[in-house]
């Protein structure tokens, strides 16, 4: 494995066996090196492979500016969420995760603190994610001595949503709004609290999750089975007015019109949580 290029001291770009473009990152492993010798591999400590071309550069103008220290703990961060999400996490997350997390500690030297808004939604429909931010938040404040807010924990968490679902942080803020306002419906409609450590609440939420995506994405589910619709509206009224309400809420609010079968299926998951 031979160097092809040299990012800064402790980075340095080199080819896979296949051929593709890899970042190799290690403390000093840049320094005093030459394009075409040998990579020394006792410096290696982690190896960047992305999906294309555009973010090997994306990924190597990060790692020039940002202090290999905070590279480190970004990579520990995403190491230790893996041991929580099981979903499969996109590489692309090395490179937002490290700039957002570059730029959150210079907000804490300025003093300037942002407020996440969504802080109790992602809280509370995305538990893993925003455990994983918090333990994220106490590292960086234990090894870099800040005070780094609650708040950082539910953006930090965000970007792994994003990371496991392939959306922007832009989308996944209107994704917790619609299962925010979903669940918000339900209970008043129900005029009762919900059991939110319920299994049939949580896979409310799943399914709240994928709609409220194909809602941002315009994608309707085409497949109409009016027998079933019907059986549903017949045999569980309430949880179909109650999804007819969503229906509406989203059409209001996104202009999209979802499909009978989407309520449907929404209609089935409201009457499990209160069976």
């Amino acid at each position: 494995m031979k160097v092809s290029k040299i990012i800064n001291n402790n980075a340095v770009c080199s080819l896979d066996d296949r051929g593709r473009e890899i970042v190799i990152m290690g403390c000093g492993l840049g320094f005093n090196s030459k394009v075409g010798q040998e990579v020394d591999k006792s410096k290696m400590e982690k190896i960047f492979r992305m999906e294309t071309e555009d973010e090997t550069k994306r990924l190597q103008n990060l790692l020039q500016d940002v202090p290999i220290e905070r590279v480190q703990l970004v990579n520990e961060i995403i190491e230790n969420a893996t041991k929580v999400i099981t979903d499969k996490i996109q590489r692309t997350i090395y490179i937002t995760l490290l700039d957002h997390i570059n730029f959150a500690i210079e907000r804490v030297y300025q003093n300037i603190q942002l407020y996440n808004p969504l802080l109790n939604e992602i809280r509370r429909f995305y538990p893993r994610e925003f455990m994983v931010g918090q333990e994220a938040v106490r590292l960086l404040n234990k090894e870099l001595s800040l005070a780094m807010p609650e708040d950082e924990a539910a953006t930090i968490a965000l970007h792994f949503i994003n990371a496991e679902l392939g959306r922007d942080t832009f989308e996944m803020v209107d994704v917790t709004k619609i299962i925010q306002n979903a669940v918000k419906i339900t209970k008043y409609h129900y005029n009762m609290e919900l059991d939110e450590g319920s299994l049939h609440f949580e896979r409310f939420i799943t399914h709240l999750k994928y709609f409220a995506m194909r809602v941002i994405s315009k994608e309707r589910l085409e497949k109409e089975d009016e027998v079933l619709t019907e059986i549903i509206r017949t045999q569980y009224p309430k949880a179909y007015r109650c999804a007819e309400k969503i229906r509406e809420y989203i059409y209001q609010e996104y202009g999209f019109d979802a499909s009978n079968a989407e309520l449907s299926f929404l209609a089935l998951h409201i009457e499990r949580i209160f069976m």
